[in-house]
């Protein structure tokens, strides 16, 4: 049997635990964010120029939008996650009470 103590403690860690991996997720996003606009800029100078170095910024935005759009989802799951984590943790301790 599980006291409520532990009960407590074992929520509270997980909470602070996916708040942790949340952030994180947000710290790549804007990592893939910078990666992103730098080749956004690349496109816009030499569209007309330098090929190599376009087809890098064409290949940088890709990556950069499509990890943005991936990183942008696993935050949102993961705060419909976190949430759902909270209100069973506060069910629970309405019944504890």
């Amino acid at each position: 049997m599980v006291t409520k103590q532990e009960l407590v403690n074992g929520y509270e860690t997980e909470i602070k635990y996916q708040r942790h991996m949340i952030e994180n997720l947000g710290r790549w996003f804007s990592l893939l964010f910078i990666i992103a606009s730098v080749g956004m800029v690349l496109i816009y100078l030499f569209h007309k120029s330098f090929l190599p170095l376009l087809l890098f910024g064409i290949l940088l935005a890709l990556v950069g939008i499509l990890g943005m759009v991936v990183f942008g989802y696993g935050i949102y799951r993961g705060r419909i996650n976190l949430q759902k984590v909270v209100d069973d943790f506060n069910r629970k301790l309405i019944i504890l009470k």
